[in-house]
C-alpha cells in the first residue's frame, strides 16, 4: 500500500544518510524545525499545481477540515507567518504523505521521509539561492553517489519564454508542469499534451520547443540575453540576469562544473517564483550483481517568495529559497550497494557482552553490567541463569558485538575480568 516497516539494519542505514545531511544543514548555520503532521485542509489545497489531488484528506474532525502533509514547505511558511518570524534558517527530517501510485522500486513511497533545507528573510539577490546549491552539492558529494548534475532554470524566465511565444498568462501554470515531463519523456509527446490537452496552437508549441531544449552554463544565459524576443520581456530579462548573478557565486563557490542551466525544468509545484534546480544522479558504473537502478531525481527545490503572504493576514511576504533532498530515492541506491557489496550492517552498538563459563553466577554478571552501563559502556547479556558460553560467544558473533567479558571463579577469586576479542579469540586478563 506504499508504506513500508523499516527493519533495524534500514533504520541504521537511513540515520546514517540523515546524518550526513544534518551535518551539512548545521555546517551551513541552519536550526532544527518541527511542525504537525496533520494541517488544514485549506492551508495545503492550491499550493501543489497537479499535485493537489494526491493530498490525503480527512473528514471532517470535531469541525475542522484537515489534511496530512504533502510536503515540508507549505507548513514552514505557515509557520513563519503564524509566528510572525521575518529571518530564519532552518532543517527538518520527517514524514511526509501522498495518495500516489507507489512505484517502490524507484524509492516512491505514500509515507516517506522528507530532508528540507530553507532560508528565509529578506537579503541580497542570489546569495541565499546559490548557498542551497552548494549544500546540494555538498551533500550529494559526502554520500559519494556517483556522478550527478544539478540541472537549474527560473520561473521568470519560463514565463518570459511562455509570453513571447503568445501563450496567454492563464496557461502558465500548467504548462510548466507540462514542460516539466521532458525529463521523462520525447519532445513530441510533451507538444501532443501541449496541443490535444492544453489547447495551444502547433505553432505556438514549436516555438516553446525552440526554447525549452537548450541547455548550458553561462554562456547560454548570454546567448538568451541577446534574444531579440527574450530581451524586450521584461520578466525573461530579470531572469536572466538573476541567473548570471547566480553563476557567478556558484564559480566562486567551485561548483559550476555540476549545474547545468536548462530551459526544460519547470518543477510542477505553483508556489515557486525564482530559481528552481533539481539534481540528478547521471548513470552510474554497477557493482557485480547490482541491478540498474533508475532513481530519477535525488534533490530539488527553489525560491517561493510569495508563500508566506499567502498565509499572513496582513498578507507581509517574507522570501524563501530551499532545498528538499530526496531521503527515500537515496536510500534505495545505498541500500542495494549494502547488499551488492555483502556488508553486514549492525543493528546495536554494544560493544562489550558480559558472560560467565560456569553455573550459579548471574549475580556476577548483573554486577559487572551495572557497573559497565554506569560508566557509560554499551553492554549486554542474554537473559538465561546459567547460559552455556559457546552460545553466548555465538551471541556476539550473530550481532557483530567485538569483545566478550568472561568472569568465571577463578576470575572471580582473583578480582579480574578475561576480555576475549570476539573476531581473533584473543584473551587478556585486566
Amino acid at each position: 500500500q506504499g508504506t513500508r516497516d523499516h527493519h533495524p539494519a534500514h533504520v541504521v542505514l537511513r540515520d546514517r544518510l540523515l546524518a550526513t545531511a544534518i551535518a551539512c544543514f548545521k555546517r551551513h548555520g541552519a536550526a532544527p524545525l518541527d511542525t504537525p503532521v496533520l494541517e488544514l485542509r485549506e492551508t495545503l489545497v492550491g499550493q501543489y499545481g497537479e499535485g493537489a489531488k494526491l493530498i490525503y484528506e480527512l473528514q471532517d474532525q470535531g469541525g475542522e477540515l484537515l489534511a496530512l502533509r504533502y510536503d515540508l514547505t507549505v507548513p514552514f511558511a505557515r509557520y513563519l507567518a503564524m509566528n510572525k518570524v521575518t529571518k530564519m534558517k532552518r532543517y527538518q527530517v520527517a514524514k511526509v504523505y501522498r495518495r500516489d501510485n507507489p512505484a517502490t522500486t524507484r524509492g516512491r513511497y505514500r509515507e516517506f521521509y522528507q530532508c528540507d533545507f530553507d532560508i528565509a528573510g529578506q537579503f541580497d539577490p542570489m546569495i541565499p539561492d546559490a548557498e542551497c546549491l552548494k549544500v546540494i552539492h555538498e551533500i550529494l558529494s559526502d554520500l559519494q553517489l556517483g556522478d550527478f548534475i544539478i540541472k537549474v532554470n527560473h520561473r521568470l524566465v519560463l514565463n518570459g519564454v511562455f509570453a513571447v511565444c503568445g501563450i496567454p498568462e492563464s496557461k502558465f501554470i500548467t504548462l510548466c508542469s507540462t514542460v516539466d515531463k521532458l525529463d521523462k519523456m520525447a519532445w513530441e509527446e510533451v507538444r501532443s499534451e501541449m496541443v490535444a490537452e492544453k489547447e495551444l496552437c502547433p505553432e505556438a508549441a514549436d516555438r516553446i520547443g525552440d526554447y525549452v531544449k537548450l541547455q548550458g552554463g553561462l554562456e547560454l544565459i548570454e546567448q538568451l540575453l541577446q534574444d531579440p524576443k527574450l530581451s524586450q520581456n521584461k520578466q525573461a530579462k530579470e531572469g536572466l540576469g538573476d541567473m548570471k548573478l547566480l553563476f557567478e557565486y556558484l564559480t566562486l563557490f567551485g561548483i559550476t562544473g555540476k549545474i547545468r542551466f536548462d530551459l526544460s525544468l519547470a518543477r510542477g509545484l505553483d508556489y515557486y517564483t525564482g530559481v528552481i534546480y533539481e539534481a540528478v544522479l547521471l548513470q552510474q558504473e554497477r557493482q557485480p550483481g547490482e541491478e540498474p537502478l533508475g532513481v530519477g531525481s535525488v534533490a530539488g527545490g527553489g525560491r517561493y517568495d510569495g508563500l508566506v503572504g499567502m498565509f499572513d493576514p496582513k498578507g507581509r511576504r517574507v522570501p524563501c529559497v530551499g532545498v528538499s533532498i530526496g531521503i527515500e530515492r537515496i536510500f534505495s541506491i545505498l541500500e542495494q550497494r549494502v547488499k551488492a557489496s555483502g556488508e553486514k550492517i549492525r543493528a546495536t552498538e554494544t560493544q562489550v557482552l558480559v558472560a560467565t563459563p560456569h553455573r550459579h553466577l548471574l549475580p556476577a554478571r548483573l554486577k559487572l553490567i551495572s557497573e559497565l552501563w554506569d560508566t557509560g559502556i554499551k553492554a549486554e547479556m542474554l537473559y538465561k541463569k546459567d547460559p552455556k558460553l559457546l552460545k553466548q560467544l555465538q551471541y556476539c558473533e550473530d550481532t557483530g558485538i567485538p569483545l566478550a567479558a568472561i568472569i568465571g571463579e577463578q576470575e572471580l577469586a582473583g578480582g579480574v575480568v578475561k576480555l576475549r576479542d570476539v573476531r581473533t579469540r584473543e584473551e587478556v586478563r585486566m
